[in-house]
């Protein structure tokens, strides 16, 4: 029965996400897509003093990748570049309390590969292959 209630966190956040919608000048932004479904997604940052002050996606794709990005979005905002560079695909699925399983885990990633790969590209640091695998 738990698993029901985090799903429908996740569909809560997709039906009524948080930080929806463009950003006017921000400083690093990256677009994303999963070809396998054909999900999108837009990531605006804007990095105050190495810290995220504020955070914006737009884009289009199932409940899991949109609602993932909705509940990402929400814990970035304070966090430090270096601690959003160390997170993983774990992380994610520690967030959003369950397992899409195999097929439907690039869903769930989407959003985090787009956040650390803005960061990355920021620092001026090349994207490693654990971001490239999410």
């Amino acid at each position: 029965m738990e698993l029901d209630i985090y799903a429908e966190e996740l569909i809560r956040n997709y039906e009524h996400p948080e930080n929806k919608g463009a950003m006017a000048s921000p400083s690093a932004k990256r677009h994303e897509e999963n070809i396998s479904c054909g999900d999108k997604i837009d990531i605006y940052l804007q990095i105050d003093n190495g810290t995220v002050s504020d955070v914006k996606f737009e884009g289009s794709g199932c409940v899991i990748s949109m609602g993932t990005a909705s509940m990402l979005t929400q814990k970035l905002k304070g966090m430090g570049l270096a601690e959003i560079e160390r997170m993983s695909r774990a992380d994610v699925l520690k967030l959003i309390s369950i397992n899409p399983g195999p097929v439907r885990m690039h869903c769930a990633t989407l959003s985090l590969r787009a956040v650390k790969k803005a960061v990355l590209e920021y620092d001026g640091k090349a994207v490693d292959a654990e971001t490239k695998e999410l």
